[in-house]
């Protein structure tokens, strides 16, 4: 009796000799899936590069909860709430600190152009400082600030000074270190203190009387539930709307729309890889049903031809996969630093595994067909019937 291993083996050469007889028929199945392939992947890596110019800034700060206005609708620069609920919040149960934090777009001078930034101003050692430091140091004082690190060439790299520009005048904000992930509205983020904010706001707006906060910044209890505190303080505290960290991210305005768009289109290019793989393997099983037969009539084990088939499917998808990612690789040398496009290994393979398994499920009908083989055909003169 065989062993299964040599069975696997006896199934894993039928694959590949198929495929060397048939190179270029397996190739160009492999190459017109790895464009599909190629097309997931970058419209993947392109959502993954949206978001995080959108809500980079946001979901990259250290504030466990942000607590807006209930009538702000989600959007940061929609919130003004009165600086008394700041101390409201942080006599909730389960609020460990909760501070004054900023968000304004601003126009700013840097490295000789105009431009928007988006400003955030947090109190220094509070909650609400970026978490993604890569160069520099984080502001010690006023008039220092932490910038996008992406917006280096653009006048925001460490060392360099930014003007905010109001109608009479500039406030001048040091660059003393950069962050990842630090943009937002796809603007240039600046972290500064709560106090350089307070400035900055008041050059871009010489009439204003006083400035409020746009939101609380909340660090929560070691053991809480940054969501059941958020829940807790938008109970507690009148004219609040409190969300942990993810989903403020995940509720900021555009974000939603952003996503249901590009996964509808992702579904149906994974739909069509689909149905690519499965239409094909199905007709090579009918052109080589005589093949088959014979093999069956001669004594090779359904098993066999049916491991066989799936280790084609697994192949032809790997290789999918492959000139998928090699293409990204090559869309990824044409980005520019404005809006680089990286091949992220983990985003590769995960989408990788779910192409091969919706490859097999799309391969059951081909197997189907192969369990259906009767070997004693092989034996029946064409035009007899049995």
């Amino acid at each position: 009796m065989r062993s299964p291993d040599r069975g696997v083996d006896a199934a894993v050469r039928l694959a590949l000799r198929e495929i060397a007889r048939a190179r270029l028929r397996f190739g160009l199945l492999a190459g017109a899936s790895g464009l599909l392939v190629f097309l997931i992947l970058f419209q993947s890596t392109l959502l993954t590069t949206l978001l995080s110019f959108f809500t980079g800034a946001i979901g990259h700060q250290s504030a466990a909860v942000l607590v807006y206005s209930e009538d702000a609708r989600k959007s940061p620069e929609g919130s003004v709430l009165p600086v008394e609920t700041v101390d409201a919040v942080a006599a909730v149960p389960g609020v460990a600190r909760a501070e004054p934090f900023g968000v304004d777009t601003m126009t700013v001078r840097a490295g000789g152009d105009e431009l928007d930034a988006a400003i955030f101003g947090y109190v220094l050692g509070g909650p609400g400082r970026p978490t993604d430091l890569v160069a520099g140091r984080l502001p010690r004082g006023d008039g220092e600030g932490v910038a996008s690190d992406i917006d280096a060439g653009r006048g925001f790299a460490v060392g360099d000074v930014v003007r905010i520009v109001g109608p009479d005048g500039t406030y001048p904000v040091r660059i003393v270190g950069q962050a990842a992930n630090a943009r937002f509205s796809v603007s240039p983020g600046v972290f500064v203190s709560y106090d350089t904010f307070e400035a900055a706001s008041l050059v871009k707006n010489p009439d204003a009387r006083a400035v409020l906060p746009s939101m609380v910044a909340v660090a929560v209890d070691r053991n809480a539930d940054p969501a059941a505190v958020a829940a807790r303080i938008t109970r507690r505290v009148d004219g609040t709307d409190a969300l942990d960290r993810t989903a403020a991210v995940n509720q900021l305005p555009g974000v939603s729309a952003v996503r249901m768009s590009f996964t509808i289109i992702q579904g149906l290019a994974f739909i069509v890889v689909t149905l690519v793989v499965g239409i094909f393997f199905v007709i090579l099983t009918v052109q080589k049903a005589a093949a088959l037969t014979l093999l069956r009539a001669i004594g090779a084990a359904t098993s066999t031809l049916v491991r066989s088939l799936l280790v084609q499917v697994v192949l032809v998808m790997i290789g999918a996969v492959v000139v998928g990612t090699a293409l990204l690789a090559l869309a990824s040398l044409g980005s520019s630093d404005r809006f680089p496009i990286a091949v992220d290994v983990g985003m590769v393979v995960s989408r990788g595994i779910v192409l091969i398994v919706l490859a097999l499920i799309a391969s059951l009908a081909s197997v189907r067909r192969v369990l259906r083989i009767d070997p004693i055909a092989a034996t029946v003169p064409a035009g007899v019937e049995r």
